[in-house]
């Protein structure tokens, strides 16, 4: 709704309205825009609860790439798990704060945990057996 202009220049102040506007302008600012660290420091140092956990995904994968694929599926599922960790006991962790603090300690821990655990069933020689699991595998594969 466009503000009416008068003729000594003024306008209206536009009626609020709960309706969401048929055109967008601008976005909410998102619950990891908050810095993790004082303004005046250097922008990765702000961020350093999302690079700590970018950092051990990035050495997982090196791992993987460099044929130890057991000991780097487990460096990223623990990468993981330390995010869930930071999220639940950080009250600001900057961009690693995706949807609510619920839903990303959700997110993290449980990839993490199965990420950890498949990493350990891993083919040959797995360091745990589920007997569910190889029921479920047979049961499917038939």
């Amino acid at each position: 709704m466009a503000a009416e202009a008068h003729s000594d220049g003024a306008s209206e102040p536009q009626r609020t309205s709960r309706r969401f506007p048929s055109l967008t302008r601008d976005t909410a600012r998102p619950e990891g825009g908050g810095r993790a660290a004082p303004g005046d420091y250097p922008a990765p140092a702000r961020q350093w609860p999302l690079l700590a956990v970018m950092g051990g995904v990035a050495v997982g994968l090196l791992l993987v790439a460099l044929d130890a694929f057991r000991v780097g599926s487990l460096v990223i599922g623990l990468a993981l798990l330390a995010g869930a960790v930071l999220r639940w006991a950080l009250p600001s962790v900057g961009m690693l704060a995706v949807r609510s603090r619920f839903t990303d300690m959700a997110t993290y821990g449980v990839l993490g945990f199965v990420i950890v655990v498949l990493a350990m069933m891993v083919q040959p020689k797995p360091w745990i057996h589920i007997p569910l699991l190889d029921d479920i595998v047979h049961f499917t594969v038939r």
